[in-house]
């Protein structure tokens, strides 16, 4: 009896230690996706926004609607297009989205070109450096807990939506209305402050749990090679839109100071 309990214990830890080495690959294809689609993105948003020639067209044009509006567009349409994903469409829905929102936050770059908004090179790296210290104390968290954040999780994925709603309100309207002294509160800097600051609470939330749902993923694919890697670039365009809401929470909390 005492023969057959440590065999199959043995049997029982080699095989955790088998999936738990599959999982630890399969958590590293995200996250390096997510570490390349962020150095890509950063690349074009200092060309977009620093380079003279490119700035200008981008920034100083009807082009710049374009480049704002894009990664919304592409966002909300991902989540028709991904009713039924494959590798394919998943990564290059990853790919036009860290391009596109690489040019939008080009922005920040211009900006610090000219100096406005209190905005400097010093303080993007700031910014990504805080942005980055929390992202993965978050994830780590997600990773390591044994706390079911299920809940927690749908909570604020509707918050979320709820503060891309109120957002593009007080974006769009005081166009629509410049004469209604209400709908100028979006272009208040400590409105503004206030509305990345919930994009970036329900992002840090969504972090720890999409990192918890990979992991069940993992297990619950069983090996199927065509969904880890739908679930790899599904994981690291989530990641990496919640990332852009947390740094930009930074850059508005840092140009602030």
């Amino acid at each position: 009896m005492n023969d057959f309990n440590t065999t199959y214990g043995s049997a029982s830890r080699e095989m955790d230690m088998g999936l738990n080495a599959g999982l630890r690959v399969f958590m590293l294809g995200v996250y390096n996706k997510l570490a390349l689609g962020i150095a890509l993105s950063g690349v074009i948003a200092y060309i977009a926004g620093d380079v003279a020639p490119i700035s200008a067209v981008i920034f100083s044009s009807p082009i710049m609607w374009i480049v704002m509006f894009a990664p919304v567009a592409l966002i909300l349409a991902s989540n028709f297009m991904m009713r039924n994903p494959s590798p394919t469409g998943s990564a290059i829905l990853y790919w036009a989205i860290v391009v596109a929102l690489g040019l939008s936050m080009g922005v920040y770059f211009f900006m610090a070109k000219l100096g406005l908004g209190g905005i400097t090179h010093f303080v993007i790296t700031k910014a990504f450096l805080a942005t980055a210290a929390t992202f993965a104390g978050l994830s780590l968290f997600g990773y390591t807990t044994k706390r079911d954040l299920g809940p927690i999780g749908t909570f604020a994925v509707m918050g979320l939506w709820g503060a891309f709603i109120i957002g593009m309100m007080f974006f769009i309207l005081p166009m629509i209305f410049p004469n209604v002294p209400f709908f100028q509160v979006g272009n208040n800097g400590t409105m503004q402050l206030i509305i990345s600051g919930a994009f970036a609470l329900f992002s840090a939330i969504l972090i720890a749990w999409n990192t918890q749902s990979l992991k069940e993923t993992y297990f619950a694919l069983g090996g199927d090679q065509r969904g880890m890697a739908v679930a790899t670039n599904i994981g690291a365009l989530n990641f990496f839109i919640y990332f852009v809401n947390i740094f930009q929470f930074f850059m508005h909390l840092l140009s602030n100071d």
